[in-house]
């Protein structure tokens, strides 16, 4: 879904991602790789697949958009260094001529040498371009630009006509700062409410709901 926002056309992607046209960059937030590997320490089964279709999905969205910039908005890596962070490391290869930015979140706690790795450049605390600050966090930000956050993974309650109610991810646009989807699949969600002015963006299966 392309919108025109502070002057500039955004596009929302229902892979839960974020285009910027004019700066070439694709935004994501809260890609959590690892975190299937953190459960599976604590004897939890859960499968390696998860990271994996995330991975492939990040993939289909870079080959679509070919975008100079891959932004990670917070909260790439979960966890500690595991087998998941080796994959990822070897799955960068193949986008070699794009640049990854990574804007540290409260997950971000690996040694600089993961990240160096990964060919990663970080950002603490923001990545500002003409019109927007990027932060993990969009409650801390101090910019004079329009933040957009990730971390609190936003989601919406929808309701068809028989009252039956289903929990989807959504961006979320309000006057001060939005908020974006997490990206990654294995990850909770916390209900948000729009506010006078505010405008919520439902992720579908599908395709992008205005709601």
């Amino acid at each position: 879904m392309k919108i025109s926002f502070r002057g500039e056309e955004l596009i929302l992607d229902k892979e839960r991602a974020l285009y910027l046209p004019n700066e070439k960059l694709l935004a994501i937030s809260d890609l959590h790789l690892g975190k299937a590997a953190h459960f599976r320490k604590s004897g939890l089964a859960i499968p390696n697949a998860v990271s994996k279709n995330d991975l492939d999905r990040l993939s289909a969205l870079l080959h679509q958009y070919q975008p100079k910039i891959l932004l990670i908005n917070g909260d790439m890596f979960h966890s500690d260094h595991n087998s998941e962070i080796d994959e990822f490391i070897a799955w960068r290869q193949q986008f070699s001529s794009i640049e990854f930015i990574l804007v540290k979140g409260n997950h971000d706690k690996q040694h600089d040498d993961i990240y160096a790795d990964s060919k990663v450049t970080v950002k603490d605390p923001t990545y500002q371009t003409n019109n927007f600050c990027f932060i993990h966090d969009a409650f801390k930000c101090d910019s004079p630009l329009y933040s957009i956050g990730g971390h609190i993974h936003p989601g919406v309650r929808m309701y068809n006509k028989a009252k039956q109610s289903i929990k989807l991810p959504c961006f979320y646009f309000g006057n001060e700062y939005a908020i974006l989807p997490a990206f990654s699949t294995f990850t909770g969600l916390q209900l948000v409410q729009a506010r006078e002015n505010d405008a919520i963006y439902a992720v579908t299966p599908s395709k992008i709901v205005e709601i």
